[in-house]
């Protein structure tokens, strides 16, 4: 859909998805958001009855796209779960070694809303939930013998790398991480 064609909402979300991610939720303001996406702060009101409603849209899609995302890894070796784990390991690395990647947006969203209950909180948190049970799965599929410990030994690295690419250097930080993961696995199942 070319930008003229695109509603006030998506052009919203959009406008928001990349601000939030780059410069960081609260550093943003609403006013910002109306001027970058050219709609009128009428439109943004209708469309979102306040930040926390946008801000609450802009993290649920970005985790629809995160499991998009993670359903295509799994797909390329679907009845392979200790391929799918390798394969999650080297997608992670591709993903984080991309020049605008600036980490776990839902990570970094549960960072600057600390508060409980906090809806950006609430969204960030299922999402890493999600991920969790996941990850168990995966390490149920594959025999583990403690599937629990190995899924959150493996979100802590997911977690790690997003959150030092920056710091570390991605590519080395990311292939530590697949390295990790590898002897982590390696070691659960023998």
């Amino acid at each position: 859909m070319t930008s003229s064609h695109k509603t006030a909402r998506e052009r919203i979300l959009e406008t928001a998805d990349d601000l939030f991610y780059r410069e960081g939720i609260h550093a943003v303001g609403i006013d910002t958001i109306i001027d970058k996406s050219g709609v009128a702060k009428m439109s943004l009101y209708r469309s979102f009855a306040s930040k926390d409603d946008l801000v609450a849209a802009y993290l649920e899609a970005r985790g629809q796209r995160y499991w998009q995302w993670w359903d295509g890894v799994m797909a390329r070796n679907a009845n392979e779960p200790r391929r799918q784990l390798a394969d999650l390991f080297v997608a992670i690395a591709i993903r984080a070694r991309r020049p605008e990647f600036r980490g776990c947006a839902l990570l970094k969203a549960a960072a600057e809303f600390p508060e409980e209950g906090c809806r950006a909180r609430v969204v960030a948190l299922a999402h890493k939930r999600e991920l969790k049970k996941r990850l168990l799965n995966l390490c149920r599929t594959i025999g583990a013998r403690q599937p629990d410990v190995l899924s959150n030994q493996l979100l802590m690295l997911i977690e790690g790398a997003y959150s030092t690419a920056g710091i570390l250097g991605k590519r080395d930080a990311v292939k530590a991480t697949a390295k990790a993961a590898e002897a982590l696995i390696d070691a659960a199942i023998a």
